[in-house]
């Protein structure tokens, strides 16, 4: 039994879980689909730059669903959604060795150019640290870290939110003059920012009103954002990049597909007791290893 719990398709109890079992598949999703493109020479005449910058990607994009897993539960009042928060930020973990990994491959295997351009170049330090942090938390996210550390394991995983901003910020810097994808994921990171405030207020995440605000006030800030960032990072006038905004028949802003999302989320908590009730009652022991 002790076995067949630690596959990463059961839960704790050795029982198959297919949520687990689905999500651990689909991790494995974006690194088959770039191996698959390298194979095909479909990653343009650079293919390593290419595999760098979706390595990165993901493991910010993975990062910040890892931070999706407690707000979404109490919102939908899953609980079974924390078995694969753990699963989630050990591949994002991976993802970012990856993209370092090719990075040193870019760079011709020559570790000393590559310590260099960490130091000098501001992004890639930021990078670096972020990605020395994750490296951490992976390291004490096993089961026998978390029972030594006892609650100091809590505070320090705590980090993982200056992580997030670290990735957000080293995610702007390195896409320079396109950052429409960087701020669509800082405005969600905002977003889940708002969730964890609103609860740590003692408002509840059950609350259509309580959801709907941190969607607006996210939205806003997605949209601050990308104007403070064009107006001090770049030579394109940011005023226009606010009133673009306002426009759609080019494309859809950042703002307003985090007020979409969060829109859709406020959602949730109105059609939980129709598709099926509260969770709460059938709410497991606490894993917080997860």
């Amino acid at each position: 039994m002790a076995a067949s719990a630690k596959m990463p398709w059961n839960d704790r109890a050795g029982r198959f879980s297919a949520l687990k079992a689905v999500v651990f598949a689909g991790l494995f999703v974006p690194a088959v689909l770039l191996a698959w493109s390298w194979v095909a020479g479909a990653l343009g005449p650079r293919p390593v730059t290419e595999a760098i910058h979706e390595t990165g990607d993901w493991a910010i994009r993975l990062l910040f669903i890892s931070l999706a897993v407690t707000p979404l539960r109490r919102i939908a009042d899953w609980p079974k959604l924390i078995v694969v928060r753990r699963m989630i930020g050990v591949a994002a973990l991976f993802y970012g060795l990856a993209h370092l990994g090719l990075y040193v491959i870019d760079q011709n295997l020559d570790l000393a150019r590559v310590a260099s351009e960490i130091t000098l170049r501001i992004y890639l330090t930021i990078g670096f640290v972020a990605l020395t942090g994750l490296v951490i938390l992976g390291a004490t996210s096993t089961d026998a870290a978390i029972k030594k550390l006892g609650r100091k394991w809590n505070r320090l995983h705590k980090v993982v939110y200056a992580i997030g901003i670290l990735a957000a910020l080293h995610f702007f810097m390195q896409t320079k003059a396109d950052v429409y994808e960087a701020t669509l994921m800082s405005g969600l990171f905002v977003l889940l920012m708002g969730y964890r405030l609103a609860h740590w207020r003692g408002f509840s995440l059950a609350s259509p009103i309580v959801l709907i605000s941190a969607a607006v006030l996210s939205a806003l800030a997605t949209a601050a954002l990308e104007y403070a960032w064009y107006g001090f990072a770049t030579g394109i006038p940011p005023l226009r990049v606010l009133a673009a905004n306002l426009q759609f028949a080019f494309s859809v802003r950042p703002a307003w597909w985090v007020l979409a999302i969060g829109a859709a989320i406020a959602v949730v908590p109105i059609l939980r007791p129709m598709i099926g009730g509260s969770a709460s009652s059938r709410r497991p022991a606490r894993a917080p290893a997860e």
